[in-house]
This record gives C-alpha cells, structure tokens and sequence, in this order.
C-alpha cells in the first residue's frame, strides 16, 4: 500500500505545489542531484520509510533516482496544519555501508 502522505506529495507536485527547503537545496548541491530528476522521478518513488504523525508536519522518506538511475533518498513533508505545498526537506545519496542493496532497509 502506498503512503498516504506519499500520494499527497505527488498530487501536489503535478500542481507545482512545491518548495524546497535552503536544507534540502544544501543537501541536494552537495550530493549533485538536480531538482528536476527528483521531481521528474517522484511518481516513481518507493516508500522507505513513513512519518503520517510526525510533530511538524506528516513526512515520508522515499527511495527515487535521478538521470542516472543512481538512487537517491528523499524526504518528503507537507506542514502541521497545511495542505500545500509540498515540502522537499532533505535528500541524498543513501550510505551503502547504513542500507542494504536495495537501500530500502537500514543494516541491522
């Protein structure tokens, strides 16, 4: 089952619903991930991790790739009280050394 938080973060973003955070932008520039793979790849994403409660605002962290096919984590959030827009809060290259090989598990 997809993330409910998920499916409103891609609805939002086919509306240009979106911001991204100086965080994420930070992350992103330093990873060199492009902004347009992650939002071109987000209808794609595959839910890591879920946060539907979490205390500033729901948030999920997905599994993406950018123009490579090299993956990318995304999180995801829409504010407490909010319903738009969509908020790209961090994302990075994911530590093959922290995930299994389908970086959809952290290593035990």
């Amino acid at each position: 089952m997809k993330s409910l938080v998920l499916l409103d973060v891609q609805l939002l973003i086919s509306q240009n619903q979106v911001l991204i955070s100086s965080h994420g932008y930070d992350e992103l520039a330093e990873d060199h991930i492009f902004v347009q793979d992650i939002l071109q790849s987000v209808h794609e994403a595959v839910v890591v991790e879920d946060y539907p409660t979490f205390s500033k605002g729901s948030c999920v962290l997905v599994l993406q790739e950018d123009r490579n096919k090299l993956p990318v984590h995304v999180v995801w959030g829409i504010a407490q009280g909010k319903v738009s827009p969509a908020v790209l809060i961090t994302a990075y290259r994911p530590d093959p050394d922290k995930w299994e090989d389908n970086f959809i598990r952290r290593k035990k």
